[in-house]
């Protein structure tokens, strides 16, 4: 397993990452794949306090104890919610992002955050009070780098020139293609970006015949004979879908979840065989390269 570095800060992390989101909601359950993902050489774990209200960051927390001088674990804040009660509402105050991160620590049973990230933003958020409240934390060492989950284009251009932001997490990947326009911008202030949605709810898997639906902005008719032409000439769709995101000197990870072990391990056989994806000019004219429309 490769690693890359986050952004201008210190931290180096797996070309894979975890997306625990998908992990089970039972700690046995939840184990062996955690523990799957240690032995290949995982070392960066996304969560979010939302994530089945906060239960997901205590699992990830127990999982990992052993190994967590050897990580970086990332979780998001500002989907404020209230523990036994249905729903959440955003709150990007700095008196709650003080008031979370105290209560994320608590629940991934650790003293410090590697990453922490604002679960999305809005454009009337104020974020210089945002952004003060995060370097706050990061020369008191609570957390040690910050970043933003965004797919706004106004607020990743209002949020990123001000900000020492490590990371950018965005939906990105072979049938999404709408972040590519801002990745000269992202780089330019010393940004990382960390995808989601890499492999387009299992239609960029080696099982996308059995998956093909419309996505996005193509069709089920244009999935089908996209996917069906980048499979005549790569062969194997999970292993481009892997290969096209890591192409990008942009990009420093990949987060994939999974919640079988199985699931995590095709993954890894995949990632395996995309080091020999060495190509991707086809890839690249086959697939439609979209703007985002909204939250200009």
């Amino acid at each position: 397993m490769q690693k890359r570095t986050l952004g201008t800060s210190s931290l180096t992390i797996s070309e894979i990452g975890l997306g625990c989101m998908s992990l089970p909601k039972d700690y046995t359950a939840a184990k062996p794949i955690v523990f799957e993902a240690l032995a290949q050489g995982i070392t960066y774990f996304d969560t979010a306090d939302l994530y089945d209200f906060g239960a997901n960051e205590e699992i990830v927390g127990k999982l990992v104890k052993g190994e967590r001088h050897n990580l970086t674990i990332a979780t998001k804040v500002g989907n404020r919610f209230t523990k036994g009660e249905d729903g959440w509402h955003w709150d990007a105050s700095p008196a709650y992002i003080e008031q979370a991160v105290q209560d994320s620590l608590r629940r991934l049973g650790t003293d410090y955050i590697d990453l922490y990230q604002l679960h999305g933003g809005t454009i009337d958020d104020d974020f210089d009070a945002i952004i003060e409240v995060f370097e706050r934390l990061k020369k008191a060492g609570t957390i040690r780098a910050y970043g933003i989950s965004s797919i706004r284009p106004n607020v990743i251009e209002r949020f990123l020139p001000s900000a020492t932001a490590a990371s950018i997490m965005m939906q990105y990947s072979l049938l999404d293609r709408q972040p590519e326009e801002f990745f000269d911008f992202i780089e330019a202030q010393g940004t990382s970006v960390v995808t989601r949605g890499t492999l387009a709810k299992g239609l960029l898997t080696n099982e996308w015949q059995q998956r093909a639906q419309a996505y996005g902005s193509y069709t089920e008719e244009e999935i089908q004979l996209t996917l069906q032409q980048l499979k005549e000439i790569y062969r194997d769709i999970h292993a481009l879908a892997l290969a096209f995101n890591l192409q990008h000197s942009a990009i420093a990870s990949t987060v994939i979840g999974a919640s079988k072990t199985a699931q995590l391990t095709e993954t890894i056989q995949a990632y395996e065989r995309a080091q020999h994806i060495t190509d991707l000019t086809q890839a690249n004219a086959l697939t439609q390269l979209q703007r985002y429309s909204a939250h200009r």
